[in-house]
């Protein structure tokens, strides 16, 4: 028997206690004091509006009241005297008199005389009293106070004469009314889904779906949590998300079913939004206006379905930013770019291979280098910078391991080295639009593949973050070694389950985290990996062109006045001769003479110093190596003979591979 008889049939009291989920004794949003500050300017906005719409319109309004009294009045001598006479019952009184029942047409007109003569009672005192107060008024009140009465009276009885389809007063702020999500509509919603589970419980009489918790308000937008049947996922739901919507009635970009984190893949968190998400007013933005950032610190960029700001660290990662085009991912790059200047200690480098300088504002206010478009001089430029910049990772990897360990504990840059300029552990964060250009490149292509890896892999440790950017998320536009170490991704709209898996890593797709499902309607919102948590579906704040251009100049201004800008923002330029002149592979074909087949690395790295002492001058084998692997030229053993005539077996190069690597490219840059 599997099941052992007598034996406990759940956990005990203490285990049960000790793994429960524990609710907040505070909610979500009363914590927030950014969310409780939204509403409280929400709220004084609309009273403010309010106020002064029908302050604009009281002159129109007392004009119509008063032009509508006579026929207000009239109604109300009508309707006074149709409810003395009791009229009401008439119909009645008419349908017995049709049947001819004598019986209840006697008792009808017993009740209605009855009527009439207390009624006409109360119309004759309410007409005797308020005759009394009317020449009370008139012989002892004084001016102001008829005139007040009198002009109350006109504008009731304006009100009283308003046609039904023709109000005087309208509704200043059309509030939209969004349904209240309750347990039947969410019911039904998973019904009409086509899932064989659930319509089979369904049709049985079941609920096919537990609820674990009431549904609650959360934000501006219900929350729905529970659990779907044995063997049906959240990804299924997801998957008929178009569905969902037209069974709660509700617009696409309102509906957001997504899996619990830390549980069972049958948990359903369904959030159901007042408006779609593309269209709900964002707060602002707190670097809009002013403020620094800490790059080492967590900083708002963008908003989640409930409006509650989510932040993101941008130092100690690197980024890859996916989608197709017109969705937003370069107005993304731009604002991490934004943020990182905002730091006055940050360098910035900023490229736009899709030449129409929207990332200008920020290289031409900070930018210590920065180049727009995709020429040949422009791949140059980009190369000698990525190897000042691998050279200047390796120059800090030698400063950190030299400090004293109660000054670096963790062996990477902090917030306080950073600070401290002696040290030049300053943050570099480089930004690249439409990086498949680099990649792709005929020539420099490996050379830039090889540097941007290598600066994705040991760059965060030293304080240099690489953001990139494409618009055709495949295995050339970012190779496999950057994507499976980038620890920030951001997913907008994607076509296939191929790239929405690149961006946000294998069996993204398969456990719901779906950029393909987001509309072409959806600008700037996109699936948020980072920070240590789950995917998250985010809209980035937009900010335009010239919101960018003031953001940029006033880094500037920080720079300006701590005497630290430096670099394009100052019109210097890169020394860019060594890289049109360097061509490693022709380089080595000189270092290898023709008469020796093979040779060490330490005789190569030599004879390239000896070539081009101002860049080969600090190699070392292992860097040859490395610059020889994306060419495909691997090390071999190699025999020869030492300085003092022994012969030795040690690691080195054949001319043959650098021949055959030599014409491999040139033939593919031909073809280009």
């Amino acid at each position: 028997m599997v099941d052992r008889p007598g034996g406990p049939s759940s956990p005990g009291l203490i285990g049960r206690a000790l793994g429960a989920k524990r609710r907040p004794v505070v909610p979500a949003w009363a914590r927030s004091w950014q969310e409780a500050k939204a509403v409280g300017q929400g709220v004084v906005a609309y009273a403010w509006h309010l106020t002064a719409y029908h302050a604009v319109r009281t002159p129109w309004y007392g004009l119509r009241l008063a032009l509508q009294a006579p026929h207000g009045a009239a109604r109300f001598v009508g309707g006074t005297l149709r409810w003395v006479r009791d009229a009401e019952g008439d119909p009645v009184r008419a349908s017995a008199v049709a049947a001819e029942d004598i019986g209840a047409y006697l008792r009808l007109s017993g009740q209605r005389d009855r009527r009439v003569r207390w009624r006409s009672a109360v119309a004759f005192a309410a007409s005797l009293a308020g005759l009394v107060v009317a020449v009370a008024l008139y012989v002892l009140a004084p001016q102001w106070l008829l005139l007040l009465c009198g002009a109350a009276l006109t504008l009731v009885m304006g009100w009283l004469g308003q046609p039904a389809d023709a109000p005087v007063i309208r509704r200043a702020v059309e509030i939209p009314k969004a349904t209240k999500l309750t347990s039947d509509i969410v019911l039904r919603a998973l019904g009409s889904l086509g899932i064989q589970a659930i319509n089979q419980a369904q049709s049985k009489g079941g609920d096919g779906f537990t609820f674990t918790a009431p549904i609650t308000r959360d934000g501006p937008g219900w929350l729905a949590e529970g659990d779907l049947l044995y063997g049906v996922t959240v990804t299924d739901v997801a998957d008929r998300r178009e569905k969902l919507a037209s069974g709660l009635r509700r617009p696409l970009g309102t509906v957001w079913p997504e899996p619990v984190p830390d549980e069972h893949t049958g948990r359903l968190r369904l959030w159901v939004g007042d408006q779609d998400m593309s269209r709900t007013k964002q707060p602002a933005w707190p670097l809009a206006k002013t403020g620094t950032v800490d790059l080492f610190k967590p900083v708002a960029w963008g908003t989640d379905q409930r409006g509650r700001w989510v932040e993101v660290t941008l130092m100690y990662v690197a980024g890859v930013i996916g989608a197709i085009p017109r969705m937003g991912k370069t107005f993304l790059l731009r604002q991490l770019l934004l943020i990182a200047a905002l730091d006055p200690r940050a360098e910035i480098h900023s490229y736009d291979l899709k030449g129409t300088g929207e990332h200008d504002p920020v290289g031409n206010a900070v930018g210590y280098r920065h180049r727009t478009g995709d020429d040949e001089e422009d791949f140059l430029y980009a190369l000698a910078d990525l190897r000042e910049l691998q050279a200047e990772l390796r120059r800090r990897t030698k400063v950190i391991r030299g400090l004293p360990r109660d000054i670096c504990p963790e062996s990477k840059v902090t917030t306080e080295l950073a600070s401290k300029r002696s040290l030049g552990l300053h943050p570099i964060v480089v930004g690249v639009d439409e990086c498949q250009k680099w990649f792709e490149h005929p020539k420099y292509g490996k050379e830039l593949e090889e540097i941007c890896t290598d600066l994705v892999k040991r760059g965060p440790a030293t304080g240099i973050v690489l953001l990139l950017s494409t618009q055709r998320p495949d295995d050339a536009s970012i190779p496999k070694g950057i994507s499976a170490n980038a620890s920030a991704r951001w997913c907008l709209k994607v076509m296939s389950h191929i790239e929405n898996d690149l961006v946000l890593g294998t069996g993204a797709y398969k456990r719901g985290v779906r950029a393909t499902a987001f509309a072409w309607g959806d600008k700037g919102i996109c699936y948020f990996l980072g920070e240590g948590a789950d995917a998250r579906i985010v809209r980035a704040i937009l900010i335009d062109g010239v919101a960018a251009e003031h953001i940029a100049q006033r880094a500037r201004v920080m720079r300006e006045r701590l005497g630290i800008l430096a670099g394009y923002a100052l019109g210097e330029q890169p020394e860019t001769e060594a890289a049109i002149s360097y061509d490693l592979l022709a380089d080595l074909l000189i270092a290898v003479p023709a008469d020796k087949p093979k040779l060490w690395n330490e005789a190569a790295v030599a004879s390239l110093a000896d070539l081009r002492p101002d860049i080969y001058g600090e190699w070392t084998t292992e860097q040859l190596t490395a610059a020889l692997k994306p060419y495909g030229i691997r090390t071999v053993q190699v025999w020869g003979t030492t300085e003092d005539g022994k012969g030795a077996n040690r690691r080195g190069i054949r001319r043959a591979d650098i021949v055959a690597a030599i014409a491999e490219r040139d033939g593919k840059s031909d073809a280009a």
